[in-house]
């Protein structure tokens, strides 16, 4: 792993940023035809862009407007206030339940169309028919239903499925969706208006608008959506803003505009009407409390008033002494005190039995004629209609079973709580005042003992009549501040600006922008494959690279070569090549003086692996030296892999490895060629252990042989890369040159070389830049003082300066 990453930065620090940048030059040929793909792409999709239209309407949610609302009739708990409504108000319209109303009451899953330049236009409110489909009945989904138009009374419906086998259907009263087979995927039947089209999967009529104009020929076209997915359309384009205080702004966007005025519109009814609704619900719910109530007490009063006058009657009595009337008002003054002690313990009750089977408190009912005072119960339930609206929001945007709805309704369970503590430890009160009031009744009911039996007995019925009249009397007076209440109730939405199509123009963007991102986007890919190739190529392009890579001098530069076969210089002795060897000739010259040699030369070229021109060159430098009129032999030693015996047509029957193992003398083993001062010893047989013969003592005697009879020695050795023979043979030759090979030979392969050189284990060597083309795939060349020349490219005037630069 270390390695790897070792390998993977030194790739990085030697990323030629040169190379890369001339590698994209080299592609413009491909920048071109993707920059105008893109640019067409881009300029297709613009002119076929639809752009929306966005409308708003304003509402204002206000306090309770309605004057009635008194600390004793009002219906709800709402410790919110404004803020609390507000976000009422947001919750509901961002609510599915709220768009699913809109989306039924509009039918807007129905859409109208017709074809435009790119694609259908919808044509909401504006078709001189509506089609008033079955709601009983299953309609298709997805798919348009052509309407040609014939005359004025008939027009031909028509649909084209394609090899669909089935199609997909919905009942949008019941909103089921289910699946039936296709039995004709091409249907066309002429229908007249109101005639009622009975479809498989499409049933209803169409019914022309009154006063519009049928056109014979045009088209339209009827298409149903899901359910679902009208509602998750709009209800992604519709946005609610609350800008502060009480003003909240409703947002659509959508391509037709009169369906965003009707849409808005729409919201705000079904809004205003859902919230007067529950407002009055709860009034609604109070006055059936009431009426229960007036129904018993009224039952229990004529049963009090039919006893009393027929006790009157029997007894012929007509009026009651004052004394009894003090005892009865005292008795009627505690029945009283009693039974509104007995109703706040009903309070309690409902209360009680509220918290326990109701699951949402955003809205506090209390269907109870008066309001509980307990400031503990009235804090707990003002904290729990909190937590239930904060739960409330979250719900929108957080999972069911995410802990922090957990944490909120162990919150609220705990309140209930002490709500519960409180209704227990109030009930146990009123109990004690009613058993209080119970005694003091009893107390005054035995001073009746002293009155005679008929006014007893009379005056105990006319007291219960008495107290029953007064129960009646009050409910009755409650129930009508509940009637006023719910007859007074006025919606707290107030429309401030309704949606309304005054002219507005499209959403229009500007697209030029596009034109910037496409050029990018198609420059990309190239600039990315430009540079994943130049950060993982790792040959050799150019003699620069050499400076990076190794401190080994260079000899010389050779260019590509026209000439069949290996020997440019005899063919084309003028060539630029030839030139180019003559150049390093006369380098190699200067070595040698350099190094004060005197008699015969030796020479050895080498190199990283097979296919770099090392035999190449060897022959064309042995070639230099012996049209210069000395006497020079070639010498191939690469005993795995002779070639040198093609070139000069002669054969490698008998070559160095014949000598080297003992079967041949020097003068057996040297061949003549048809270049006057050339000879060539091949290299022979190839051996079972040629290594062991490079390393021999016969080797160094067959070069002191060579040396006493030439002026010039060559050796063409094996590539160092592949084995270590031409290290061995080093140590022979006062001149080795390591040849190197344009867009060939990589970069890693200089290493085991550079190794040797550094620990001082070759000495004299030399690199030499083989196969280098001024012009090549990067379109960048350079021009070298060592002599280099090519066959094929001459430098043009741009190519000047930019070597001057």
């Amino acid at each position: 792993m270390e390695d790897r990453y070792t390998s993977a930065q030194q790739y990085a620090l030697n990323f030629d940023f040169r190379a890369f940048v001339f590698r994209l030059i080299s592609y413009w040929k491909w920048f071109l035809p993707a920059i105008l793909l893109g640019v067409y792409i881009v300029y297709q999709q613009n002119i076929r862009k639809e752009f929306p239209y966005t409308l708003t309407a304003s509402i204002s949610v206000q306090e309770d407007k309605n004057p009635l609302f008194t600390s004793n009739t009002s219906l709800i708990f709402n410790y919110g206030g404004i803020t609390g409504k507000i976000q009422d108000v947001l919750l509901n319209l961002r609510s599915r339940k709220h768009h699913e109303k809109v989306v039924d009451s509009l039918n807007l899953c129905l859409n109208y169309l017709k074809d435009g330049r790119f694609h259908k236009i919808d044509v909401y409110k504006a078709t001189p028919f509506t089609f008033v489909g079955d709601e009983t009945a299953f309609q298709v989904i997805g798919r348009p239903i052509k309407i040609t138009f014939i005359d004025a009374d008939s027009f031909q419906l028509s649909y084209d499925f394609g090899e669909t086998k089935q199609v997909s259907v919905q009942n949008f009263k019941t909103k089921d969706i289910k699946q039936i087979p296709v039995n004709e995927s091409a249907f066309s039947k002429t229908f007249a208006f109101n005639e009622y089209i009975n479809l498989d999967f499409f049933k209803g009529s169409l019914v022309k608008v009154p006063d519009a104009k049928i056109v014979t020929g045009q088209e339209f076209y009827i298409q149903y959506n899901s359910f679902n997915s009208t509602v998750s359309q709009y209800k992604g384009q519709f946005r609610v803003i609350n800008e502060g205080g009480s003003l909240v702004n409703l947002r659509l966007s959508h391509k037709n505009k009169a369906k965003i005025v009707d849409y808005l519109n729409a919201s705000v009814e079904i809004l205003d009407r859902d919230l007067l609704q529950r407002k009055n619900q709860y009034a609604i719910n109070t006055v059936n409390f009431i009426d229960k109530q007036l129904a018993r007490v009224r039952n229990e009063l004529n049963k009090k008033a039919d006893s009393l006058n027929a006790f009157k009657q029997r007894n012929n009595i007509f009026d009651i002494q004052s004394e009894s009337a003090t005892l009865v008002n005292k008795i009627e003054t505690y029945e009283t005190e009693k039974k509104v002690l007995e109703e706040s313990l009903l309070y309690y009750d409902l209360l009680k039995s509220y918290l326990e089977t109701s699951k949402d408190f955003t809205n506090f009912p209390a269907p109870a004629l008066q309001g509980i005072n307990d400031s503990n119960i009235t804090n707990a339930i003002g904290q729990i209609i909190a937590l239930s609206g904060e739960k409330s929001k979250l719900e929108y945007s957080v999972r069911e079973d995410a802990a922090v709805f957990n944490d909120l309704n162990r919150q609220i369970e705990g309140l209930k709580q002490v709500i519960y503590e409180s209704i227990s430890s109030n009930k146990a009160n009123i109990a004690f005042q009613i058993q209080t009031l119970s005694k003091n009744i009893a107390a005054v009911e035995r001073e009746f003992s002293v009155l005679p039996e008929n006014q007893q007995k009379l005056m105990g019925i006319e007291r219960e009549y008495l107290l029953s009249q007064n129960t009646y009397n009050l409910y009755l007076a409650k129930r009508g501040e509940a009637d006023l209440v719910k007859a007074s109730n006025t919606s707290d939405i107030v429309i401030i600006e309704p949606a309304k199509d005054i002219g507005q123009g499209r959403n229009v963007v500007n697209l030029n922008i596009r034109y910037v991102f496409a050029i990018i986007a198609a420059c990309i890919p190239i600039i990315l494959i430009a540079f994943i190739i130049t950060f993982f190529d790792r040959k050799i392009h150019e003699p620069n690279d050499l400076e990076v890579l190794t401190k080994i001098p260079m000899l010389g530069v050779v260019g590509r070569s026209n000439v069949s076969g290996n020997l440019a210089v005899l063919r084309m002795s003028n060539s630029p090549v030839a030139e180019a060897f003559r150049a390093i000739r006369t380098s190699l010259q200067f070595i040698y003086r350099k190094q004060k040699e005197s008699g015969s030369k030796t020479v050895l070229l080498t190199s990283s692996i097979s296919g770099e021109g090392k035999t190449f060159c060897s022959i064309n430098i042995a070639s230099v030296f012996a049209l210069s009129g000395k006497k020079t032999i070639l010498v191939g030693l690469d005993l795995r892999k002779p070639k040198i015996f093609d070139d000069f047509n002669i054969n490698n029957d008998t070559g160095a490895v014949n000598y080297l193992i003992g079967q041949a003398t020097v003068d057996d083993i040297i061949q003549k060629t048809e270049v006057e001062h050339l000879d060539v010893i091949t290299s022979g047989p190839i051996p079972p252990n040629p290594s062991e013969l490079l390393i021999g003592s016969n080797l160094d005697d067959l070069i002191s042989e060579l040396q006493s009879r030439y002026d010039y020695i060559v050796l063409d050795t094996p590539p160092v890369g592949l084995v270590s023979d031409a290290l061995e043979l080093m140590s022979h030759v006062d001149a080795t040159l390591y040849v190197v090979r344009q867009d060939y030979t990589k970069k890693d392969m200089l290493k085991q070389i550079n190794d040797k050189y550094k620990k001082g284990e070759v000495k004299n060597i030399s690199l030499l830049y083989n196969f280098y083309n001024n012009k090549s795939k990067y379109g960048y060349g350079y021009g070298y003082g060592y002599g280099y020349h090519n066959d094929t490219h001459k430098k043009t005037g741009w190519l000047k300066r930019f070597k001057r630069k």
